[in-house]
């Protein structure tokens, strides 16, 4: 097993009462029951010289692209030597983006297929340049797609669900001390704090072959519910209840932007990305659309 080091929540099977290419600008509506507004911001925080993360949110332009295959958002968290960790988790980004939309119309299998196919490719490029060597990524995924969320992961990298006014952890770590706790060697609040908390037990491009944590299937979102995508620079120094606090409070840039700034006023010793799709009511009438501040993050 493969142990990679990289710099109180509970996880429902579905929150009670079943939750659940041309971009647009970085707030997007699209014909729904429901107008998506969406955000995603990475920073390079206050220690590391070179920013890690990558993530992506797509949009289709065409309609029947998007009855199809749906939105897709990723974030992923690269590691490795040299700028080896970039290469992965944008390398993971561009494969799962392009593999999606090429695969057939279920949702669940093509997810899977194209997390696979950027495991395969991350690895294959490692094994061609020694610099890269080892190089490996985190990634979560979400599709919303007719109405239904549907996500899978391998790492760390989180996907939290606000409905309600509640929080919800939709991911499990694949990392030492989530063992540890589901063993029931440690508590939650135990693993926050473990000299172990950043090692992970699975990341793309480590072998040939990775195992891919899916939902086993889509539920059912419904307006007012909003999903937030981030890497470990966030929930390392920023406890659920203040995300929670920041996504109620806030649109999603504004969001965005006060949970990077507050990672960093604690320290920001890793790179920090997070991504924020919410589901407003059609009649809060016209979408605040706000800014991109890292040309990856939202492509056109």
């Amino acid at each position: 097993m493969l142990w990679w080091r990289k710099s109180k929540t509970k996880k429902p099977s579905a929150p009670t009462e079943t939750p659940g290419d041309e971009q647009p600008e970085n707030g997007a509506a699209v014909e729904m029951a429901y107008e998506v507004v969406a955000s995603l911001r990475s920073d390079v925080g206050c220690v590391r010289e070179v920013n890690e993360d990558s993530g992506r949110y797509i949009q289709p332009g065409d309609s029947s692209l998007l009855a199809r295959k749906g939105l897709l958002a990723i974030v992923a968290d690269g590691m490795g030597g040299h700028s080896a960790g970039e290469v992965a988790s944008n390398l993971a980004v561009d494969v799962i983006h392009r593999a999606y939309y090429e695969a057939g119309d279920d949702a669940r299998s093509a997810i899977e297929s194209a997390i696979h196919e950027a495991n395969r490719e991350i690895y294959e490029a490692s094994q061609r340049d020694e610099k890269l060597n080892w190089m490996g990524t985190t990634c979560v995924a979400l599709v919303l797609k007719n109405g239904s969320a549907l996500a899978a992961h391998v790492g760390d990298s989180r996907l939290y669900l606000i409905r309600s006014g509640q929080i919800y952890l939709m991911t499990e770590d694949h990392s030492a001390v989530m063992e540890m706790v589901k063993r029931g060697l440690i508590s939650l609040e135990e693993a926050r704090h473990h000299p172990d908390k950043n090692v992970i037990l699975r990341a793309l491009g480590s072998h040939p072959e990775v195992e891919v944590s899916v939902w086993d299937e889509a539920f059912p979102v419904r307006e007012g519910d909003t999903f937030l995508l981030c890497s470990d620079g966030l929930y390392d120094l920023v406890e659920d209840e203040e995300i929670r606090q920041a996504v109620v409070a806030c649109d999603p840039g504004s969001a965005c932007e006060s949970l990077i700034a507050l990672a960093k006023e604690r320290g920001g010793h890793d790179n920090i990305t997070v991504g924020i799709i919410s589901l407003r009511p059609k009649h809060e009438g016209e979408i605040k659309r706000v800014r991109d501040t890292r040309v990856r993050e939202i492509e056109a």
